[in-house]
């Protein structure tokens, strides 16, 4: 269902984009339908706004349906399924502390020196 919605959505896209150049420019130079031909007067204003405003309005509504289609399958998360009780760590329950505790903890851990196994015999 999504990738046909994708499908037209793409061609609403191209449609829309083909319909904004077909207008005559006024001025800004950013139309390519300024000069006479295909469709002229009033006519041409009436149908490309028209038709400038439905597809619009159907971009509008590809988007939205798109966007709520993504997030249906979406589960709600909260901000405190990561958070454990005061005073517990993962795989070091009972432990206390806050969290700035448990760093210095855990950088002291990191900078202490290993202790050395036998001490050196003195060299000669």
């Amino acid at each position: 269902m999504q990738t046909v919605i994708i499908a037209f959505h793409l061609i609403v896209v191209i449609a829309l984009v083909a319909v904004v150049l077909l207008q005559r420019s006024e001025g800004g130079a950013l139309g390519i339908g300024g000069g006479g031909g295909f469709l002229t007067g009033r006519g041409q204003a009436n149908a490309l706004t028209r038709a400038t405003t439905i597809l619009a309005a159907l971009f509008f509504a590809t988007s939205l349906i798109l966007t709520i289609m993504a997030n249906l399958n979406r589960a709600p998360k909260s901000i405190f399924d990561g958070v454990q009780p005061a005073g517990q760590t993962q795989g070091q329950p009972g432990q206390g502390g806050s969290v700035l505790d448990q760093l210095k903890q855990i950088e002291n851990q990191q900078q202490a020196p290993a202790a050395p196994s036998a001490p050196e015999p003195p060299r000669q």
